[in-house]
């Protein structure tokens, strides 16, 4: 059968996607190239926000456009916690919750002998009561591959549905990742991106801990790098700061979820940190590794999120020497309990506008850090992508260079000075 996947959402769907799609070709399945009609179109979907779960209905109804006489399987986190939603929708024939996303292909097998009759059919589990991991990696072009270490949360934080869409932390053993990742470099993976939805909480499944995991791939043998996905500010300790300083493979790249910059809304959110730990790893960060990029994730409009929360908020953010703010802006979810408090509601309006406030920060302090780079010596790995004659890339600390295109240097480290960013 020809497969279609459409993947939304983070990198996690993408590596579990890309080793869900390996599967079904190696049972005799056919991708279905771009422009040609599926058989079976399989949508891996997100739901992190409202603006996610609307993308999700969108892409579900251009699927069903485009390819009118497919199979269409929904899956993913929106998939798992709003599973007869989903069911309801016109041209939706099975919905699998999370743990039977890894079921796909057997489910698929099981189709091409018995479809007729199974339409809006759902099969969903109890996300919170699974113990088990199910690993993958992907690359989305020839150079770079996200490598699942750890999936689910046990934070639950007030705005949060995570937990209820991806289950409890866990995770493989780290003598398995160092195997995909082998794999993935002798592939010709040469950057590893770590991706999870709670990754420095890697070791609760194994009784094992996040830095023997970062010191077990940084003693394999080749030429490539490896980033840290979005991080916990508390579970990002200084001992894990001065080893990446210190190591052959990692990047001098830090992705940190902040959410907000006044301790007052960081409380009512249920976040395990306060803006003064946060400030404090930033520093750590600079003192040992003074040209890493440092990216930020920041949540706008919260319940709670007064004004003078706000004026402090965009105060710290000011005072921080981060390099790219990742802005989202808060929208009610269902079974959160946040709902239950009794907190002052931020307009949709005051919501937007204080989006575009951080969205402005965040391009200044990216100009600021670009500037700051400008000639310095650094390793770029060029990517595939042409674009009117040029190829880009990424230094080690994040920077996007350029060049003309030349087909020889794809997925190839080159020594450069950083200049005309």
């Amino acid at each position: 059968m020809k497969i279609a996947f459409t993947t939304l959402g983070c990198k996690l769907n993408f590596a579990e996607s890309s080793a869900l799609g390996k599967a079904l070709l190696e049972r005799g399945h056919m991708r279905a190239k771009n422009g040609e009609e599926a058989d079976i179109c399989i949508i891996n979907t997100c739901t992190v926000t409202d603006a996610a779960d609307h993308k999700d209905r969108q892409m579900i109804h251009r699927i069903r456009r485009q390819n009118p006489n497919a199979i269409i399987i929904v899956t993913g986190c929106y998939a798992q916690l709003k599973p007869n939603e989903i069911a309801h929708m016109e041209g939706v024939d099975y919905v699998l919750g999370q743990n039977e996303k890894f079921s796909l292909p057997a489910f698929i097998d099981q189709l091409e002998t018995s479809i007729a009759g199974q339409k809006s059919k759902v099969y969903t589990s109890a996300i919170r009561e699974i113990d088990d991991f199910y690993g993958a990696y992907s690359k989305d072009d020839r150079t770079r591959c996200f490598l699942k270490v750890q999936d689910g949360c046990n934070y639950f934080c007030s705005y949060c549905t995570i937990p209820l869409a991806r289950g409890k932390s866990r995770n493989p053993s780290i003598s398995t990742i160092v195997l995909q990742a082998k794999e993935a470099i002798e592939g010709g993976a040469k950057e590893l991106i770590l991706s999870g939805v709670n990754i420095g909480d890697f070791g609760r499944s194994t009784n094992e801990t996040f830095i023997d995991l970062l010191r077990a791939l940084d003693a394999i043998d080749g030429t490539f790098r490896i980033r840290i996905s979005s991080c916990e500010p508390n579970l990002l300790s200084d001992e894990i700061i001065d080893f990446v300083a210190n190591s052959k493979h990692f990047a001098p790249h830090f992705h940190i979820p902040l959410q907000s910059g006044s301790n007052t809304v960081l409380k009512i959110m249920g976040r395990r940190y306060t803006r003064e730990l946060f400030a404090e790893r930033v520093a750590h960060i600079k003192s040992v590794m003074p040209d890493a990029f440092i990216g930020v994730d920041c949540m706008v409009g919260v319940r709670g999120e007064t004004a003078e929360c706000w004026a402090e908020y965009v105060d710290f953010i000011e005072s921080l020497p981060v390099s790219q703010l990742h802005v989202f802006t808060y929208s009610e979810r269902a079974n959160t309990r946040m709902l239950e408090m009794d907190l002052t509601v931020v307009p949709q309006k005051e919501r937007e506008r204080r989006s575009k406030q951080l969205h402005a920060i965040s391009a200044r302090k990216t100009e600021e850090f670009y500037r700051s780079q400008q000639g310095h010596k650094a390793t770029v790995l060029w990517e595939a992508k042409k674009v009117e004659g040029r190829m880009f890339g990424f230094t080690e600390n994040y920077v996007k260079v350029s060049c003309p295109y030349d087909k020889d240097k794809i997925n190839t480290f080159e020594q450069i000075i950083i200049n005309n960013l």
